[in-house]
């Protein structure tokens, strides 16, 4: 054996002795957190008798958020936020089934970006129940069939989501719990190259927020609307010279290749999602309530009611107009704004909005969400 060789043997012997100690040091690791793991869950399981006890919910998302935000703050890496965050989000989750296992009903089909949503706030452990439309959710909770619910409350660029104001119009006694905010990105999948593309199947939404980057890297493709992300994986995956406009997930799911990403042509592009559901949220110090009211159709009614915000020294988060169709027109007014209802500045503001108002109708308090994705 040359020198040269005898100091590569070295070497690579020398590599696999440490490799063998570091994968020796991470095995005992990995015992040491499973043990940890499974005593936190103990002592969640018995905060969770205790709630039930003494009326409590399983689901405590101003608890939740406060797990959150403890574990965040005391990260020092490697591991990032957004990994941080999908670690603890299961642990809860498995710890909630300990207690008892929730039903989650959301806008499908799986991967759409209700999905997404509810197994952000969620986490796996829970039963998901896919529905056809906004309206179904609110009626799965609504009837005691899930426990709660994930629908869309605005999206940028397209505003408000109409099916989901509508709805709590008409079943105003749900309660929104929880919010989830995220950052959309969209990929382009396929199986092909980019010069074989013909066809990019994508929902409406989807494509139109795609729609520049599209025309200039696959100026020779067709698209074509579906009704699901899963529909245009699934299609993409099946035909050849398709491809899907899609999310990761998706693309994990249907076995297909990440061509690019982001393609999106505005990188602002976000989705806020409403957990609904029949219970109150307790505080969390970081809250909002979401309100809705009618006023009278005169001149300088709404900003009257504007005023009073400023009056108590509340900051409004959103404002949207609404139209119903009584025997004339008129319109009901969503915010949502900083604080929560047992906040003293609060409960001043709801009851000066009580007096000047037609009907005010309390949607509930939640914790700000950050924003994931």
């Amino acid at each position: 054996m040359t020198r040269k060789a005898e100091a590569t043997a070295n070497s690579a012997s020398r590599g696999n002795s440490q490799l063998r100690s570091l994968r020796a040091h991470i095995d005992k690791l990995d015992l040491q957190i499973l043990r940890l793991l499974n005593e936190r869950a103990d002592l969640a399981a018995e905060a969770g008798r205790i709630k039930t006890e003494h009326g409590g919910e399983v689901f405590s998302p101003a608890r939740e958020e406060e797990v959150l935000q403890n574990v965040v703050a005391s990260n020092k890496g490697p591991l990032d936020e957004a990994t941080v965050r999908a670690i603890f989000r299961e642990l809860m989750s498995g710890s909630r089934a300990l207690q008892r296992l929730l039903k989650v009903a959301y806008l499908g089909p799986e991967y759409s970006f209700s999905h997404l949503a509810a197994v952000e706030r969620f986490g796996q452990a829970v039963e998901f129940m896919r529905v056809g439309s906004i309206g179904a959710v609110f009626e799965e909770v609504n009837r005691g069939h899930a426990d709660f619910g994930v629908v869309p409350l605005e999206s940028t660029p397209e505003g408000r989501v109409a099916d989901t104001l509508d709805m709590f119009l008409r079943l105003p006694q749900l309660k929104i719990g929880a919010e989830v905010q995220l950052q959309v990105h969209h990929h382009l999948l396929a199986n092909c190259e980019q010069q074989e593309i013909r066809r990019v199947y994508g929902r409406s939404q989807i494509l139109a927020q795609c729609r520049n980057w599209l025309s200039k890297n696959v100026p020779h493709a067709s698209l074509h609307e579906v009704a699901s992300t899963a529909t245009a994986a699934e299609l993409a995956q099946r035909e050849p010279g398709a491809a899907a406009v899609a999310n990761r997930h998706a693309a994990v799911r249907y076995g297909l290749r990440i061509l690019f990403e982001d393609i999106e042509d505005s990188p602002y592009t976000e989705t806020r999602f409403a957990v609904i559901g029949t219970q109150e949220t307790e505080r969390s110090g970081n809250d909002k309530t979401a309100v809705m009211f009618r006023i009278a159709h005169e001149p300088g009614a709404l900003a009257g009611i504007l005023s009073i915000f400023k009056q108590v020294k509340i900051n409004l988060t959103w404002i949207e107009s609404f139209p119903v169709r009584p025997a004339r027109p008129e319109y009901v007014f969503f915010v949502d704004f900083e604080g929560h209802l047992e906040d003293p500045k609060v409960k001043r503001a709801i009851g000066l909005l009580k007096e000047h108002c037609e009907e005010v109708m309390v949607l509930g308090s939640f914790p700000s969400a950050s924003i994931s994705g």
